[in-house]
């Protein structure tokens, strides 16, 4: 889809014409530092800051020379919230085509007069690198950068990375959806291997630059610069309504674009023949001529007519300068252009499947890692950066290889999401505070080393550590218990190492107890679950058959069953002849001690009694 870059055929096409349909109607604005949602002169709504890793807010130091709220205000990200800091951006759907504009600022807002170099990625790719000391016009005023690129996640990631103790800073951004088809162009590879880095944008004819600056705007927001800044030899031709340049008395026109060596650039031409006066119509044939090397001819009457527009890319490649040369030569009539755009093409650097970045954050959730170690965006891009800290990638055949070096001071657990990192050839928590159960998905798939030492993890170890990749299993001096995977143990003998001294209760292979009797990889085995079911049974049955026959047995009169109580407090079922005999007993003791009653009495008057004996 051509995009219309003239501020002049901008402003013929009426503003209705511009309503964007799904689904391409997505555009967000941040106003980064801001603390207000707010909606400028050309009815734009900037959000207040937000879906920031860190840093801090500020104000420039000089608020009073920046038109817009949102060029006033930015966010800084110092050494203490880590080497790298990311805005991770929502996005409607997973997949597609944005385009990305920064605007980036210094204005000595922190009063050290030292403007910071950092560098910027997109989706892991670097794309902008500022160094120290910035232009003065650039520190002061600011500048806006902007990109096209495709990205296949709900969430970018836009990052920045500390040079030395500088704090990257950001004023403002905007993310706006756009065709698929945009800016298409011949390439061996499909257009998603690559980002858009804009190196240059004129206008020509106008000495304005914009958006926002003019009522001619440019409504995707791109920025545009006066060709005046490029042009070498040339005469700038504005009349009536038509902004474009023509050549000088029918020769040539001719600019000169700043650009980085070892790159391949995207020249992006906009022609447009507009009759506003007779010096200015009839048949214009040129051509085009870049770095020396003609690589077309322009027709611009037979090609474009009246009031039309007409675009033609070219992909500079190999560059081996830093300068860029396009030059448009005559053949009949003056040559003529609208517009010029300059992209470096930036192919998509080494990273992380969606999946396995997700892992990384809930793994950094989860052991809580301090954010001095900025753990953001993605652990393997861009590649020229080692951001995280005790985390290395390495570039392999098949991708990458994911190295977690001793990291100390952690208290958390390991999320089960690790099971979802591929790449993870090397893990190392050994020596801190860390619980838990390992997690079953651990070492499943690439791991080599695993070293857990030192810790207080829980529970048992999982089958997935019998992987024949592991070489190195440290679990010493954890509280790990249950019988260990015969699989596991034999990386020692295979000439791996492995060391599960000082736990709980691991036991079954040498140097370690014997496990108990029906004692399993994970406690008690099956078998000895089902010998305890069995016994079970067998006590329940017995005893529920012994109530059964007591019940039977005491309703025949054949057997009196009885109740246990508390100690010493029986309660036994006697035959009756025995409750006879103990009543004939206690009657004749009454009688006895009332006899020695009376004799007591009637010896204290002095009467002893005589008794016949017959």
């Amino acid at each position: 889809m051509s995009i219309l870059p003239l501020f002049l055929l901008l402003s013929l096409i009426p503003s209705s014409a511009f309503s964007l349909s799904y689904p391409f109607n997505y555009s967000l604005h941040i106003d980064c530092g801001g603390l207000l949602n707010t909606t400028d002169a050309f009815h734009t709504t900037w959000l207040s800051d937000r879906f920031y890793s860190g840093g801090a807010t500020s104000v420039v130091s000089e608020p009073l020379r920046f038109l817009h709220q949102q060029e006033k205000t930015l966010r800084h990200f110092p050494i203490s919230s880590g080497k790298k800091n990311c805005y991770s951006i929502p996005t409607p759907t997973a997949g597609g085509r944005y385009f990305l504009r920064t605007f980036t600022v210094y204005d000595n807002f922190d009063g050290k007069s030292h403007s910071p170099s950092f560098d910027v990625s997109v989706e892991g790719t670097l794309v902008f690198s500022w160094r120290s000391p910035w232009p003065e016009s650039v520190s002061r005023s600011g500048a806006y950068s902007d990109l096209f690129f495709y990205h296949n996640k709900t969430v970018v990631d836009l990052c920045f990375y500390s040079i030395a103790t500088d704090s990257p800073v950001i004023g403002s951004l905007e993310l706006t959806q756009i065709d698929n088809k945009a800016y298409d162009f011949e390439s061996a590879k499909n257009s998603s291997n690559y980002i858009l880095v804009n190196y240059g944008r004129f206008s020509s004819g106008s000495d304005q630059w914009g958006p926002g600056f003019s009522n001619d705007t440019d409504f995707f927001g791109r920025s545009w610069q006066s060709d005046a800044e490029f042009r070498l030899e040339s005469v700038s031709i504005a009349n009536g309504t038509a902004v474009m340049a023509e050549g000088n008395g029918g020769g040539v026109l001719e600019y000169e674009l700043t650009v980085d060596a070892k790159l391949d650039y995207l020249l992006w031409f906009h022609f447009a023949e507009i009759d506003v006066n007779v010096t200015m119509a009839g048949q214009r044939v040129f051509d085009v001529m870049v770095n020396g090397e003609n690589v077309n001819r322009i027709d611009v009457y037979n090609k474009v007519g009246g009031f039309a527009a007409y675009d033609w890319s070219y992909v500079v490649k190999n560059l081996s300068s830093t300068t860029l040369n396009v030059r448009l030569d005559s053949v009949v009539g003056s040559p003529i252009i609208c517009g010029l755009e300059n992209y470096a093409i930036v192919p998509v650097d080494l990273k992380t499947i969606p999946d396995q970045v997700t892992a990384m954050q809930s793994l950094k959730a989860s052991l809580r890692v301090p954010d001095r170690m900025g753990w953001n965006g993605d652990p393997c891009a861009p590649s020229t950066w080692d951001a995280w800290e005790g985390v290395t990638c390495h570039p392999t055949k098949d991708g990458s290889a994911l190295v977690i070096s001793q990291i100390q001071g952690l208290k958390g657990y390991i999320s089960d999401q690790i099971g979802l990192l591929t790449n993870l050839v090397s893990l190392n928590l050994s020596s801190n505070s860390l619980g838990g159960n390992i997690p079953s998905g651990l070492g499943q798939h690439s791991l080599v080393k695993l070293d857990l030492s030192n810790n207080k993890f829980t529970g048992y170890i999982p089958d997935s550590l019998t992987s024949s990749s592991l070489q190195l299993v440290l679990l010493n001096d954890n509280l790990l218990e249950g019988q260990v995977p015969e699989e596991l143990y034999s990386i020692g003998v295979h000439g791996g190492a492995i060391d599960l001294t000082s736990n709980k209760g691991l036991c079954g292979v040498p140097s370690l107890p014997n496990c108990p009797l029906f004692w399993g990889k994970h406690g008690l085995s099956t078998g000895g679950k089902v010998a305890i079911g069995l016994s079970c049974l067998v006590i329940i049955s017995a005893l529920g058959l012994g109530l059964y026959y007591c019940f039977v047995w005491r309703r025949l009169g054949l057997y009196y069953c009885f109740v246990w109580r508390r100690r010493n407090d029986y309660d036994f079922g006697l035959p009756h002849e025995m409750m006879s005999l103990a009543s004939k007993r206690n009657r004749y003791q009454r009688q006895k001690s009332l006899m020695a009653l009376e004799m007591e009495s009637q010896h204290a008057k002095g009467f002893i009694p005589t008794y016949n004996v017959s």
